[in-house]
């Protein structure tokens, strides 16, 4: 005997079956309900949920959906600052848990942090004022340790190091930053770099581990640098010639003045000599 078609059993169309007209509401509705969702499920200084965090400023916003949250009350989030959807903030490793410092994880004013990202603290993270990051950004004081060769390193206590991010600062998208790090004022990371120790103040920093690019002087402006951080030759009219690009037999030729260089010198051609060409064959 079939079954009937009305009830639990009716079949419900896909949507490629369901007309265009009705396509075109259902999905206005939809547009329309998630946006309002999304405008609810926010969590502002009014919201039920920011009375659980030990400071919730003014005019600040935890947009829909959030992520993970727990332990609010060792969390600390200034005025005016937004953070992204789908963004996870935690004290601890679980909920719950009694932690040993208080703030545990700290956010200036006026900062943005990107969707996706992750502040795991568990120590103490001090994110200033007026930082933007982009999106899938992960921040953490703590680490796992492999010491033990014969333990596995899940099973080792982690070791935890507090973090600095100072004012002003920019950490591009898919940015790790690993405790013990010290960031500067007005710092840009670049995307994807990996920040394990400390940035000083107005430079710009890539790679992994993440390495000082260029710095900022009152008198100089911006500066290329090399990875110790000091000025390149690249900063030095062009005609410098660095080690690398000699070739064999450089040492031995004496070197001539190139006309308006202001001394800088270049390695004089080696003459060709007859007996270095090759006879014609007869």
């Amino acid at each position: 005997m079939g079954r009937r078609s009305t009830g639990y059993f009716r079949r419900v169309p896909s949507p490629r079956q369901v007309p265009p007209w009705a396509r075109r509401i259902a999905s206005s509705a939809i547009d329309v309900g998630w946006r309002w969702v999304s405008d609810l499920g926010a969590i502002g200084p009014s919201h039920p949920l920011a009375r659980r965090f030990g400071a919730f400023g003014e005019g600040s916003l935890i947009a829909f959906p959030p992520g993970a949250i727990f332990n609010e009350r060792w969390i600390r989030i200034g005025s005016r600052t937004m953070i992204g959807p789908y963004t996870s903030l935690s004290a601890g490793m679980a909920p719950g848990q009694q932690m040993v410092s208080d703030p545990v994880v700290s956010i200036g004013d006026r900062t943005l942090i990107g969707r996706g990202s992750h502040v795991v603290g568990h120590f103490c993270i001090e994110i200033g004022d007026d930082i933007q990051t982009g999106p899938y950004v992960y921040i953490t004081d703590q680490n796992h340790v492999y010491s033990d060769p014969d333990v596995p390193i899940g099973a080792q206590w982690p070791v935890e190091s507090s973090v600095h991010i100072g004012s002003g600062s920019w950490l591009g998208t898919g940015v790790v930053v690993l405790p013990g790090s010290r960031i500067g004022r007005n710092v840009a990371v670049g995307a994807g770099s990996v920040v394990t120790g400390v940035l000083p103040d107005h430079c710009v920093a890539v790679g992994s581990p993440a390495k000082v690019v260029k710095r900022y002087s009152p008198d100089d402006g911006w500066r290329a640098t090399d990875q110790a951080g000091d000025e390149t030759a690249g900063d030095k009219t062009a005609g410098d010639k660095t080690a690398g690009d000699k070739t064999a037999g450089d040492e031995e030729r004496p070197a001539q003045k190139l006309a308006g260089s202001n001394g800088l010198t270049a390695p004089k051609k080696k003459k060709s000599t007859t007996s270095e060409i090759a006879p014609p064959t007869p």
